[in-house]
């Protein structure tokens, strides 16, 4: 299967995978794999505006990658993790979302400048 797009993960995002234990570590890292080959909304969805997720559920613990695209270097598309929680209310925290779109605009910002 060929893979849509490739994946970044940014220092917060690195750390928090780092903070879990090894199998919810296994997991997450399955499902972002697994979302690369195939459109599954229930692994990776927009939340809103440029902010996406990648969403797994282990051990009845909802844990959330945030996201956003990075299509500024043809033809390789990139998808960009900022960071992550554990998620535990039903809605995501609008805060999360907010830190999301705040890091991207941060990144173009910094790849603007390193051209």
């Amino acid at each position: 299967m060929t893979e849509r797009f490739k994946v970044r993960f940014l220092e917060e995002a690195a750390e928090f995978l780092d903070g879990l234990d090894g199998k919810a570590r296994e997991k997450i890292i399955y499902n972002v794999r697994k979302a690369l080959v195939i459109n599954d909304k229930s692994l990776f969805r927009k939340l809103s505006g440029e902010t996406w997720e990648f969403r797994t559920l282990f051990n009845q613990t909802h844990f959330r990658l945030f996201a956003f695209w990075d299509k500024s270097d043809k033809p390789g598309t990139v998808v960009v993790s900022t960071h992550g929680i554990v998620k535990k209310t039903d809605k995501t925290p609008k805060k999360e979302i907010e830190k999301a779109e705040k890091l991207r605009l941060q990144y173009f910002e910094q790849k603007t400048q390193k051209r």
